[in-house]
C-alpha cells in the first residue's frame, strides 16, 4: 500500500499524535474534499474494501493486508458492500464511524508500551480534536483548512434472515396490542444481537440475514441480500467468510 512505510513506527507520544493527525487528515480529505473520488472507488461489485488513512496525509481505498497478522490493526472490512444500500450521507457517516474507531486503534497500538500517564496524555491530545464523524457530520465546528460538509448521517439497516415462521394458513391480523406485544417478545430474544456490517442494533421491522458459517447476522442491505433473494440461498455465507474462503 502507497504510505504504508513512509515514516519509521512512532515511539513517543509526540510522534505517535503527529502519525494519529497525518492519517485523520487523511481521512478527511477521503470523505469531504475527495469524496466523489472515494465514492467512486468503493464500488459494491469488487471485494471487501478499506479506507486506509496514512502519516503523511494520504488516503486510499484498497483490500485489506494480506499478512496474518496485519503489521498494523485493520479498518473496517467492506464498507463498499452498503454503499447503494444507504443514503449517501448515511454511509460516509458511518464510514467515518469506523474510520475513528481504527484510528485510536493504531495510536493506542503503537501507545501499548506507553506507562499510564504517557497513555493517558496520548488519549487527552487526541481527545482535543473533534472526531471524523463529527467533521463529516457537521457535529461541531472545526478550525481547520478543511471545508466541512453540512452531512448529517446515521446507521442504515438491511435486511436478513427471516426470523419469524410462516403460517401454513393465514390467519386474521392481530390487534395493535398484539402485534406491539409480539414485537417486544422478538426484539428481547434478540436484544444483544447486532449487525456485523454496520453495528446497528437488532430490530423486528428488519429484515436480516445469518451467516451459516461465522453465525454472526447482518441487515439485509448492507450485504445486499432482499428478502425475495433469502429464500433462494440454502447456506449463506457472508463477505467476509467469502473473501477468507477465497484466499485459501
Amino acid at each position: 500500500m502507497e504510505g504504508a512505510s513512509i515514516s519509521a513506527n512512532p515511539r513517543t507520544v509526540d510522534e505517535v499524535f503527529k502519525d494519529f493527525k497525518g492519517r485523520r487528515s487523511g481521512m478527511l480529505k477521503a470523505l469531504i474534499t475527495d469524496v466523489e473520488d472515494f465514492y467512486r472507488q468503493c464500488d459494491p461489485e469488487k471485494e471487501n474494501l478499506c479506507l486506509y488513512g496514512f502519516p503523511d496525509e494520504a488516503w486510499e481505498v484498497n483490500l485489506p493486508a494480506e499478512e496474518v497478522p496485519p503489521e498494523l490493526p485493520e479498518p473496517a472490512l467492506g464498507i463498499n458492500f452498503a454503499r447503494d444500500g444507504m443514503q449517501r450521507k448515511d454511509w460516509l457517516a458511518l464510514v467515518a464511524v469506523h474510520s475513528d474507531a481504527w484510528l485510536l486503534a493504531v495510536a493506542f497500538y503503537y501507545g501499548a508500551r506507553f506507562d499510564k500517564n504517557e497513555r493517558k496524555r496520548l488519549f487527552n491530545m487526541i481527545n482535543e480534536l473533534p472526531t471524523v464523524f463529527d467533521v463529516v457530520t457537521g457535529k461541531k465546528p472545526v478550525k481547520e483548512k478543511l471545508a466541512v460538509n453540512n452531512i448529517s448521517g446515521t446507521k442504515a439497516k438491511p435486511a436478513a434472515k427471516v426470523t419469524q415462521a410462516k403460517p401454513a394458513k393465514p390467519a386474521p391480523l392481530p390487534q395493535k396490542d398484539e402485534e406491539d406485544a409480539l414485537d417486544d417478545e422478538d426484539e428481547e430474544e434478540h436484544g444483544d444481537t447486532f449487525c456485523g456490517s454496520c453495528g446497528g442494533p437488532y430490530t423486528a421491522d428488519e429484515f436480516w440475514i445469518g451467516c451459516d458459517i461465522c453465525e454472526k447476522w447482518y441487515h439485509g442491505k448492507c450485504v445486499k441480500i432482499t428478502p425475495a433473494r433469502a429464500e433462494h440461498i440454502k447456506q449463506y455465507k457472508c463477505p467476509s467468510c467469502t473473501n477468507k474462503r477465497a484466499r485459501t
